[in-house]
């Protein structure tokens, strides 16, 4: 559980609680995580990686939604990729299922839905298929410095 500890360093250096839990039963997509955190499936905020060449992007999004990586090219300026599982892995340190939107091994540059913005309270990835932490939107965005936009499907 080497990333979920990393996950943790990263929450309490930021001044964010350890609210990680760990959920046996998994957590690995967005229906999984909401039922097992007895949330709606809107507040998972879900983590995925693309691929800019060699950048990673990561966008993190209300599990309700589907991404438009048109939407995120025009966002980051380049286009996009999605990433393969291995790939996110060499490159952020998180195996698929357990993308943080912390702790990166690499730099990151995160876009965050507009969307997930009008969600309270919100679960993200800790580092593991079974870890999630609860967080707000506000503190998303302080602890990602991720920049707000509207990447998901209409």
């Amino acid at each position: 559980m080497q990333a979920v500890e990393k996950v943790r360093r990263a929450l309490l250096a930021a001044g964010h609680e350890d609210s990680i839990a760990e959920f046996p039963e998994g957590t690995r997509n967005c229906a999984d995580a909401a039922a097992a955190v007895g949330c709606s499936v809107a507040q998972i905020a879900k983590s995925i990686v693309f691929r800019a060449g060699e950048d990673v992007v990561l966008v993190v999004a209300s599990g309700a939604h589907r991404i438009d990586r048109a939407k995120v090219a025009a966002a980051v300026g380049s286009p996009v990729k999605t990433a393969d599982a291995a790939w996110v892995h060499s490159r952020t340190g998180f195996a698929v299922g357990g993308v943080a939107p912390v702790a990166h091994d690499c730099p990151v540059t995160i876009l965050i839905d507009s969307e997930l913005l009008s969600l309270d309270p919100l679960w993200a990835a800790a580092g593991s298929p079974h870890h999630v932490f609860r967080t707000s939107a506000g503190a998303l965005l302080r602890l990602t410095g991720g920049t707000v936009a509207e990447v998901r499907q209409e």
